[in-house]
């Protein structure tokens, strides 16, 4: 099974894709992370543009089987939880598109899969993610870091029959 994670943002969307068998009781390995950029400069719509189809590419590249999303917060600040929000739209209707299912966790949820503490920091997370695969640290954007987190909550989560309830389906 191939999990796509998706930490969305209208500037810096961190994606992770994992490979693993859900059946399996453990193993599973990092295929690529990295982050899909828009420059401040650029106007909302063509940042929506370009995550589409930053997501079209990583779809037709890796062929995953699901996508895992960061559930959307609510902040003091309306606009951006607006942006935010469009951001999303993008990513789903890309994922749509291609019939790809989505879930949905919290942030602290996915932190505290693969770290123990739901308030970890993504230097943290890039550490320990690279300690356990052997990779680089420096292979691991930062903003890529709660992607990984994602897809590696969501297979836990196949894995585990009585934690299944907890994503949401979107």
């Amino acid at each position: 099974m191939i999990i796509l994670g998706i930490d969305p943002a209208i500037r810096t969307t961190g994606y992770g894709i994992i490979k693993a068998d859900p059946e399996a009781g453990s193993g599973m390995e990092i295929v690529d992370c990295g982050v899909i950029r828009n420059k401040p400069s650029m106007l909302h719509t063509e940042c929506l543009r370009r995550l589409a189809g930053g997501i079209d590419e990583l779809i037709k590249l890796y062929t995953p089987d699901c996508a895992v999303l960061e559930e959307p917060f609510v902040g003091r600040n309306a606009k951006t939880a607006i942006i935010l929000g469009m951001a999303r739209g993008g990513i789903l209707a890309a994922l749509a598109a291609k019939n790809i299912p989505a879930y949905a966790y919290a942030p602290t949820v996915a932190k505290r899969a693969v770290t123990g503490s739901g308030g970890a920091e993504k230097g943290r997370i890039a550490f320990l993610l690279a300690a356990e695969f052997g990779i680089s640290v420096a292979n691991i954007p930062l903003d890529s870091t709660d992607a990984l987190a994602l897809a590696m909550c969501h297979l836990q989560r196949l894995r585990m029959p009585e934690l299944k309830g907890i994503g949401k389906i979107l």
